[in-house]
């Protein structure tokens, strides 16, 4: 009977451990979508993305060089209205960045255009909100923008100075990226700082739906890593 009892208890425990692990993968909302062990609902240029450790890991070396950015894909469902939550840790001469509402091109293998949360090793740009292949840079570390059809980005604001943000982003260790894009209404946190915040209405090119991706951009070497990768609907 002591036996018996004990195995239950110990059968208890066990489920009650798988049962934190399940709820802490959907915390606050939030479900997990890189299970650090394969690809699964992802895609990527294996020659330049692979997982180790239970990261995506995305690198360009001399002996594997890169002609055009690319990206790890999500290929899972995606909300019109969510959060975006991830570990990653770049090196210091890196340039990356998660893509979202963003659309896949039809000519170029696993390459995307749309939003980026902009990130690099040397923390020139981390922060930003940059369109790939659109309308370049739509506010800058600091700003809050709002974007007009056929104009330049007006600064109606701002979060901060670039420099006092920029303090707050480790170099070449593990930094935590989250994005907030609720209709047209997008804001780029590190660490749980705002770093940019911008408002699209441009109407013509504005996106309200599409991809999210990770990047690995042209570099003569670079190497980025990202881990605990969550997405969350919100309203």
């Amino acid at each position: 009977m002591i036996l018996r009892n004990r195995l239950s208890i110990l059968f208890l425990l066990c489920f009650m451990g798988s049962s934190v692990i399940t709820s802490a993968q959907k915390k606050d909302g939030f479900k997990k979508i890189f299970n650090g062990k394969n690809m699964k609902n992802w895609e990527a240029d294996t020659s330049h993305w692979r997982i180790e450790n239970g990261c995506f890991v995305g690198e360009v070396t001399k002996e594997k060089p890169l002609k055009t950015n690319t990206f790890m894909i999500y290929r899972g469902n995606i909300p019109e209205n969510f959060e975006f939550k991830a570990s990653y840790r770049i090196s210091p001469e890196g340039n990356s960045g998660v893509q979202y509402r963003s659309e896949a091109l039809d000519n170029v293998p696993f390459a995307l255009k749309g939003y980026q949360a902009d990130i690099d090793g040397a923390n020139r740009y981390t922060g930003q909100n940059y369109e790939e292949r659109g309308r370049g840079f739509l506010a800058m570390r600091g700003e809050q923008s709002v974007l007009k059809e056929g104009q330049k980005p007006t600064i109606t604001g701002s979060v901060g100075k670039s420099d006092e943000l920029k303090a707050k982003i480790k170099v070449d260790d593990w930094n935590e990226i989250h994005i907030i894009a609720k209709g047209n209404h997008l804001m780029h946190y590190i660490n749980g700082v705002l770093m940019s915040e911008t408002t699209d209405e441009d109407t013509v090119k504005r996106k309200f739906t599409g991809l999210i991706g990770l990047q690995v951009h042209v570099m003569p070497k670079m190497k980025v890593e990202y881990k605990d990768i969550y997405l969350k609907k919100i309203n």
